[in-house]
């Protein structure tokens, strides 16, 4: 049979933020996904998204990546951020007008007393090479259930008007 997929919460920007908050989630699915079509207010192409799960801002973030745009390749990590899961992209100021990243972000597992993953898919749309298409997995080890999730952008810059964030619980059958 297939997955149950319901819209949590629904958000589309009339003003620039610094950061999206779902918060109390219920305890109702199995998993969550995030989807969002994004840009920001940062002056490059694209600006990274990290998320917190439970305004958790300990080290206990971690992920990795790998990415190409349309001149070349390459992988990052990191262990023990701080900041954050690194989970996405979002078009930047400088990327072509009017075009907004996408990304879809699957949580597995949230509700369980073990460490928590995710998975993202992500690109940023933009009339040069420097587009860019990720993968990316992550982890905080971090066991309480989550009951609220942040998305911000990288060096302080902000989501921009018309981004719009969806939140889904799954319920596996």
């Amino acid at each position: 049979m297939a997955n149950t997929y319901t819209l949590i919460e629904a958000k589309t920007l009339a003003s620039s933020v610094a950061s999206i908050d779902f918060t109390s989630i219920p305890a109702t699915y199995t998993d969550l996904l995030l989807k969002y079509s994004a840009r920001t207010d940062r002056a490059s192409n694209q600006s990274d998204i990290y998320l917190q799960f439970n305004n958790n801002t300990s080290a206990v973030y971690s992920f990795k990546r790998i990415y190409g745009s349309g001149s070349g390749v390459a992988s990052d990590g990191l262990t023990n951020d701080t900041k954050g899961g690194l989970c996405g992209i979002a078009a930047g100021a400088n990327a072509t007008a009017s075009t907004f990243a996408n990304c879809e972000i699957y949580i597995p597992d949230y509700l369980s007393s073990n460490a928590k993953s995710f998975s993202t898919d992500a690109v940023s749309e933009n009339n040069s090479t420097d587009a860019l298409m990720g993968l990316y997995a992550g982890l905080s080890t971090a066991t309480a259930a989550i009951t609220s999730i942040k998305l911000q952008c990288f060096n302080a810059s902000n989501f921009v008007t018309n981004s719009s964030f969806y939140l889904y619980g799954i319920i596996k059958s």
